[in-house]
């Protein structure tokens, strides 16, 4: 039995130059940042090298990235603050975003009684950008917009600039969570009107446990969580040291290969949906996930022609067979309930067959692409 790893758009292997820089400041530079000896002097300057080398990357300044818990944290950062302290009464968001922006959002308006517009959406996963239109157009209140820049579960890329340059128009907030792009796509935020991001760096070979959000400066923002003046008052607590220098350094390498990494990962995918077609009839590409232009090189979503009485050990005999891939998002995997992103764009009848995201990245091979094509269709033809 083989051992594949098709999901990375959950969490990806860590880079073994990020475990040997961890590692090396874990031994080496384990003062506390806060304090004033050498010790802390020495881990200190970690945390800002890799802030001014995050900005760098981003086309930003240092002082507008503060470091936290990872993507979760870093939206409910923005979005609790936006209302509290920006005069935000109206978020506009879509019923296919991460869990950790519309829980946030659906707890943010059951206690302030903020109003919550969600933006229609096609079948294709996109976001229907002339209903946003009318939705800025007749909003009478401060808003903020938040929509994700790559939809975890399907692929699907925002056209970001465009949702920017609707909101500067507007004189509303933009607020992406970008936890599947950075480190993935070239991003430069000092030329997009975004004002606020979320970036987990778990996502791009990167430690788990640590992210940053991008905070436009003199927005107005104020922490979420009090205590000491860390990360410039924004976040009090002490910084996770060598995480942050894990995710400097999975941050560094993601874009000094990104261009090479990208073209085998998308060779990767093509070769995966030419191989589904050819060997399994009635499969289906879910939202844009075939169309190259319009959804990440990362990951596929396809809907198999199961039936009811099979499709609940699907998963199961994927694992048994060494196959890791998920049924939606990771942080959905303890739920019964089906994907929110797939019941917005699926008809009924393909609601009740299953869907698998199956996610790439530098350490897949077409051998495991082969291999998983065959368990499917020995499982389908038993």
């Amino acid at each position: 039995m083989q051992k594949v790893y098709f999901d990375s758009a959950a969490t990806t292997k860590v880079r073994p130059e990020v475990i040997t820089k961890m590692v090396s400041v874990l031994e080496e530079d384990f003062g506390n940042p806060s304090s004033t000896h050498g010790f802390g002097r020495s881990a200190k300057n970690h945390i800002e090298q890799a802030r001014k080398n995050i900005a760098n990357y981003l086309g930003v300044k240092a002082s507008e990235i503060i470091f936290t818990s990872g993507g979760t944290e870093a939206d409910n950062l923005v979005l609790h603050s936006a209302v509290r302290d920006l005069g935000v009464k109206h978020i506009i968001t879509s019923k296919i975003e991460h869990h950790a922006v519309l829980h946030t959002v659906q707890e943010i308006e059951s206690f302030t009684g903020v109003e919550v517009s969600y933006v229609n959406i096609t079948e294709k996963g996109a976001i229907d950008y002339t209903h946003l239109e009318t939705l800025l157009n007749s909003s009478q209140e401060k808003a903020l917009v938040s929509l994700m820049h790559v939809n975890n579960e399907v692929g699907t890329l925002l056209d970001i600039d465009r949702v920017g340059d609707l909101c500067k128009t507007h004189d509303a907030l933009f607020h992406s969570d970008m936890v599947q792009s950075i480190g993935h796509l070239e991003v430069k935020l000092n030329e997009l009107n975004v004002d606020f991001t979320a970036v987990s760096a778990h996502k791009f070979h990167g430690p788990k446990g640590v992210g940053f959000a991008y905070i436009r400066k003199n927005s107005g923002l104020k922490p979420l969580i009090f205590g000491g003046e860390q990360e410039r008052g924004y976040r009090a607590g002490t910084e996770s040291v060598h995480n942050i220098a894990g995710m400097d350094e999975a941050l560094r390498l993601a874009y000094e290969n990104l261009d090479e990494e990208k073209a085998y990962v998308l060779d990767l995918k093509k070769y995966f949906i030419d191989v589904l077609k050819k060997d399994i009839p009635g499969v289906k590409f879910n939202a844009s996930c075939c169309d190259h232009d319009y959804s990440t090189y990362t990951l596929i979503n396809v809907c198999l022609p199961v039936s009811q009485e099979k499709a609940g050990i699907l998963l199961f005999h994927l694992d048994i067979n060494g196959i890791a891939c998920s049924k939606g998002s990771a942080c959905q995997s303890g739920s019964s309930k089906g994907s929110h992103v797939l019941t917005e764009i699926l008809s009924p009848e393909d609601l009740e067959k299953p869907s698998v995201r199956f996610s790439f990245s530098k350490y897949n091979t077409k051998d495991e692409i082969d291999y998983v094509v065959d368990v499917l269709k020995k499982f389908m033809n038993e």
